[in-house]
Parts: structure tokens; sequence; C-alpha cells
């Protein structure tokens, strides 16, 4: 994501994961006066006053109105702005921007997606890759500190597929695309397809235990692709596609082999997935992230992706995210 992304998108907005409306009075029981202010009015707070300006330890911030992640304390820096700075959203579609002539300037307000709430603006002076600055107020943010969520990460074929069916699932806070299991440094996606690498196209969950456990999430992981067969998913071969989980510690080792114990029941073929320690995790190219969700009408998303997503709905409908909230 760059700043030609960023006029993009103020031109043409994408569609928001869900919606959260409420009336101008509920926004004002919820809310403080000064959250109130800020994100129901426009209004900015007092620069080096907010609560989160000069705090780095991990986490994810949240929209203080509605609850939706929107950045990520790794993609956090010191701007000495006077407001928290962050590099990119956590993903393209929870954050909606529009022009701001206001104060005799051209500015690009930036807002939640899911309930309109002002956050503040972006600027094209950031660090790279991305060159931006998200100029965030404080308290438009609540942050989830990073001990109240895990993290899995598994490969279940092609990462697309994926990142699909978990970004659906209640709890899950992140999902991200990239390589893992092999010895390559920062590999491309090229150099993955040749096999030569020993990366499995994985998917890194953060999630939060309280709304949906481990061995459920492993539960779903193997209904919604094949274990038993190896190196292998549907057409696509070789040994970046086969079926892996990189354990995180030893809790998840054995949550990993307790629930195949209990999977394999559901299979005629013995399952084959690699259950390994996770040593590091490489982040797919930005063309990879979202794949389904900006492509939903390619050829592949139709005849591979969209059958899984139907096969997670109907067997997992409890623990499926609410598409539509409206209070």
């Amino acid at each position: 994501m760059n700043w030609n992304d960023v006029l993009q998108l103020a031109q043409h907005n994408l569609t928001p994961p869900k919606r959260v409306e409420k009336t101008d009075e509920e926004w004002k029981h919820l809310l403080t006066p000064e959250q109130y202010r800020v994100t129901r009015q426009h209004g900015t707070e007092k620069p080096f006053s907010g609560e989160y300006c000069e705090i780095y330890s991990p986490g994810i911030y949240n929209c203080v109105c509605c609850g939706t992640e929107l950045f990520d304390s790794t993609q956090k820096f010191n701007s000495l702005s006077g407001w928290p700075s962050f590099t990119e959203p956590v993903q393209q579609n929870v954050m909606k921007y529009r022009s701001d002539r206001s104060f005799g300037m051209q500015r690009i307000e930036v807002l939640c997606s899911v309930c309109d709430a002002h956050l503040g603006h972006v600027f094209p002076d950031g660090p790279p890759p991305s060159g931006l600055r998200f100029c965030i107020n404080s308290v438009s943010l609540k942050k989830q500190e990073a001990d109240a969520l895990e993290t899995a990460t598994l490969g279940s074929g092609c990462f697309w597929c994926s990142e699909a069916v978990f970004n659906e699932l209640d709890g899950v806070a992140e999902v991200v695309s990239g390589y893992a299991g092999g010895k390559t440094e920062n590999p491309t996606y090229k150099q993955v397809t040749t096999g030569d690498t020993g990366h499995a196209e994985v998917v890194q969950v953060r999630f939060d235990p309280k709304k949906i456990s481990y061995a459920d999430l492993l539960r779903i992981f193997f209904v919604t692709h094949n274990p038993t067969t190896l190196n292998r998913q549907g057409a696509d071969v070789g040994t970046q596609y086969r079926s892996i989980i990189l354990f995180h510690n030893e809790a998840q080792q054995l949550t990993a082999r307790e629930v195949i114990n209990e999977m394999q029941e559901y299979y005629d073929k013995p399952i084959v997935t690699e259950v390994a320690p996770y040593i590091a995790f490489y982040k797919a190219e930005a063309a990879h992230q979202n794949f389904y969700r900006d492509n939903p009408d390619q050829a592949y998303c139709q005849v591979v992706i969209t059958p899984k997503l139907q096969k997670l709905r109907a067997n997992f409908t409890q623990a499926l995210k609410k598409k539509v909230e409206q209070h």
C-alpha cells in the first residue's frame, strides 16, 4: 500500500467487513464526551496528550466505537508528531478515506469503515516500505494487549484458500498469508513455487482464545482441506502445498496431536499433516493478502475457494463472524 493507493481509495472505498450503525444518542451514551467529540464530530485531541502516543508494547489497536481491529503495534512508529502513528492498517477494507479541505489545506481523512468513526488523517511522509503515516487520535482507539491473543501458523494448500476460511471465524483478529517451514530467508512467491525453499504456503492466524480455542481452529483446519494427500491439495501439487501445523509451544503441539487422533476417524486414509516447531514466518507479497476478498470473481476463487467457504458455513455456523451488526 502506498500514497497512490490512498488517493484511489479516497475516490472508491472498499466494501467494509461489516457495518455497525447507531443513533447519535446511542453513541453519546456509549462514549465519553471527548471520545464523542473526536470520533463522531471529527475533532482532534491535543498533541502529546493521548494515552497511546508513546506506547509501543505488542497488541492490536481497535476502534473505540465498534471494536473493529484497525492497527497492529508492529506497524506503529515514533513520528514525533504528537499523535500515535502507523504505517498501514491491519486490512485495507477496515479503513475509509475521504478528502478533507478544512483549515485551508488538502488532507485525506481516515475513518473506521465499519462505523464511520473519525480516526485522524494519513500523510505521505512515513517510513518505507509504505511511505505512509497514519496520524491517529489516541481517543479513537482501544488497545487489545498481545497477551490476550494467541498465534496459530497453519498450511492447508494454497494460502488464498486458508486465509479466506479463517477470516470468517469469530474471535480471529488477523490472518496473514506467508511462507514458513523451510530454510530460505525472506523468500519470494516465485522462489517458493519451485519447491526448493522448503517453505509451505501458510497463514498466521491471531485469535482470541476466549472466543475460539486452538483446538477448534484445528478442527476447522482439518474439515476445510484434505489432510490425507501428501504434498498436494487438488490441482496444487508440490511440497509448498503440504498440510502442516507449526506449533508455537508445547501446549499447541499436544493439542495438534490430540486433534489429529480425533479427526482421523473421519478419514478413510491416514492423515499426513506435518507437525513441526515454528521457527520463522515470512509475510507474502501484498498481492497475496486478502486475495479472495479482492478477487471473488476470479475463476480459481469461484471453483476452489467458494466451495470451501460454503462447507465452512454449513458445518460451523456458530463459529462465524456476524456479517452485519445493527443496533
